[in-house]
């Protein structure tokens, strides 16, 4: 997921979203323990998708305060 698509979604788009990529990286992480992934980067693209969706919607708060 690109920045640009983050950033097109709203606050509660962004913590649904959140909510399902961390239980797809704890699924693939679990089925990589037991038997290895085809494409290991996609555990380390997941988790850097969901750091973008947490880093947007804490730049959100921040400029809500202000």
């Amino acid at each position: 997921m690109k920045t640009k698509e983050v950033r097109e979604l709203s606050d509660k788009e962004l913590v649904e979203r959140i909510a399902a990529e961390r239980a797809n990286l704890s699924k693939m992480k679990l089925n990589h323990a037991i038997s290895p992934l085809d494409k290991p980067s996609q555990i380390s693209d997941s988790r850097k998708t969901v750091a973008r969706l947490l880093t947007e919607l804490r730049q959100r708060e921040i400029n809500k305060q202000k």
